[in-house]
């Protein structure tokens, strides 16, 4: 909509809400059982790019509504925007009817139904989809109020140009209601004291009340009396919904009298509800079944001290707790080991190693080739590199040959790379080639990409242009969170424009539907 028109919608209907709300008593209640509400609203539309292709703009509309409770409402609404298509910037008039049902709970308002859209002007068709609605309902006084709401639309089969499935729009409004019938009972809390009189008007119901109309609360555990099923209750206790204490570990100590309100059950505590530990090893009294464990030793949860290596010094203690079975260990449960290596003489086959040289388990420098890749492992920056992988000189996965005719690096056609029909959304099965190439590509930071797309040739030349580069970003954005700097990586979308197979067959066209890497740092 122009803003012209936008604003003289909003002038006209603010008149019209002015006389009404002027017209009806300001102490009146708004939302409840049999009233009808009328109001008027601005709206924010995002279209589903993907199918529908439109700009998101401001629109306005208006609503009617009918309460059939306190808590629930149907409402009938109507909307009007205008806006264009993102590809050629053609104009397009979008007009929506609906109808709602609405559940309250406090001033927040959620509701489901069913909506209608109209788009006409350059292009004509319709859509039919489901909507939900969230958001509050403030009273401004008497029978006026403030709506503010989220709408989200799905649309099963969208009858859009060019749609390949479902869309999915969102939606921002604002505007203002008034409200008509219904009104204030006499006796709103119905505790036998008149709205006139009663100066606790919404005192629960079964709550007992004095002559004012507000409820008592003897034992001030704040349950009123007439609700409360335990109208004794000790001073500071926490109570439950019937004004009943509660005792959540089960200790004995009521919860707000209990200091330590989580302890284990079978544990002893103390008049503050605290548990006891007489050795201090971090299991209860009542629960340790070893009371007089040494301080410092690791115990189970039944208080009993460990000794994983068997050496006889406790866990916790011994401070090499993984002394081969046999060793004979200090005081503190370590065996010798003269070369500081980390391998204990018994099992040291290289007793002289230089300090800080890192050794294997016989205690003798490594120099292994753990993923057979031909590139051992202090060579390797990519150690884990699978079976039968081409592999450089770092031990990386290789993802260009170098051509000597052209002196140029072959572009790589990632096979395997997958993405949902008609979208950029990458396929569970299209991480296994991401990862050799992000691995790859962490291996070697000197290398820049350009990560290209491209399809066949069906379809609008635009629609094609916009998935090819939708899945180039979709692939960068992989790498990028597999740690790949983003800065060494270009996406580019070619759309139709580069193919390698004939579009006339299907097995051409599977072909051309493809996303290339090409080296650029070269």
């Amino acid at each position: 909509m122009t803003i012209p028109v936008f604003h003289s919608t909003f002038r006209g209907v603010g008149a019209l809400l002015a006389l009404a709300v002027g017209a009806v008593p300001l102490a009146a209640q708004s939302g409840v059982a049999n009233q009808i509400e009328v109001g008027t609203f601005g709206l924010f539309t995002k279209y589903d790019n993907s199918n529908l292709g439109f700009g998101n703009e401001f629109g306005a509309g208006g609503r009617i509504g009918y309460y059939l409770s306190d808590r629930f409402s149907l409402e009938a609404a109507g909307d009007y925007t205008e806006t264009a298509t993102t590809a050629l910037n053609r104009k397009i008039t979008a007009a929506r009817v609906g109808a709602t049902l609405f559940a309250k709970a406090s001033v927040f308002h959620f509701g489901a139904g069913i909506e209608r859209m109209f788009y006409r002007s350059a292009q004509n068709f319709d859509d039919t989809g489901i909507h939900v609605v969230i958001g509050p309902r403030l009273s401004l006084g008497g029978r006026a109020g403030f709506r503010f709401e989220g709408r989200a639309t799905y649309i099963p089969s969208s009858n859009a140009p060019g749609a390949s499935g479902s869309a999915f729009n969102l939606g921002a409004s604002a505007g203002l209601s008034i409200y008509s019938f219904g009104g204030e009972p006499r006796d709103a809390d119905k505790d036998g004291v008149g709205a006139s009189l009663d100066d606790c008007p919404d005192t629960p119901l079964g709550a007992r009340v004095d002559e004012a109309g507000c409820p008592s609360d003897e034992d001030d555990d704040g349950v009123f009396d007439g609700l409360d099923d335990c109208p004794a209750t000790v001073a500071a206790a926490e109570v439950d919904w019937f004004g009943c204490p509660t005792d959540t570990d089960l200790d004995g100590v009521f919860n707000g009298i209990d200091i330590c309100p989580d302890t284990p059950t079978d544990a002893t505590v103390n008049d503050n509800g605290c548990p006891t530990d007489t050795d201090a090893d971090g299991v209860f009294d009542g629960i340790d079944q070893c009371a007089n464990t040494p301080v410092g030793a690791l115990v189970d949860v039944a208080g009993c001290p460990s000794d994983e290596d068997a050496d006889g010094v406790f866990d916790g203690i011994d401070q090499c707790a993984a002394t081969p079975q046999g060793t004979m260990v200090t005081g503190l449960g370590c065996p010798r080991d003269d070369d500081l290596d980390g391998v204990i003489n018994d099992l040291d086959q290289c007793p002289n190693t230089p300090p800080d040289t890192e050794v294997n388990e016989t205690g003798c420098v490594p120099d292994v080739d753990t993923d057979l890749d031909g590139i051992v492992d202090r060579m390797d920056r990519c150690p884990n590199t699978a079976p039968g992988t081409n592999v450089d000189n770092v031990g990386c996965p290789v993802l260009f040959v170098f051509d000597e005719a052209t002196e140029r690096t072959t572009p790589l056609i990632l096979q395997g790379v997958q993405f949902a029909t008609g979208r950029s959304t990458l396929t569970s099965g299209s991480f296994a080639a991401l990862d050799l190439v992000a691995a790859s590509l962490l291996g070697n930071p000197e290398v820049r990409i350009e990560i290209g797309g491209h399809t066949d040739a069906t379809g609008s030349t635009a629609a094609n242009q916009r998935i090819s580069l939708a899945r180039a970003e979709a692939v960068r954005a992989y790498l990028a969170q597999q740690g790949v700097p983003i800065d060494r990586m270009e996406a580019r979308g070619y759309g139709p424009d580069q193919p390698i197979a004939t579009n006339a067959t299907a097995a051409g066209r599977s072909q051309n539907r493809r996303v290339e890497l090409r080296r650029i740092d070269q």
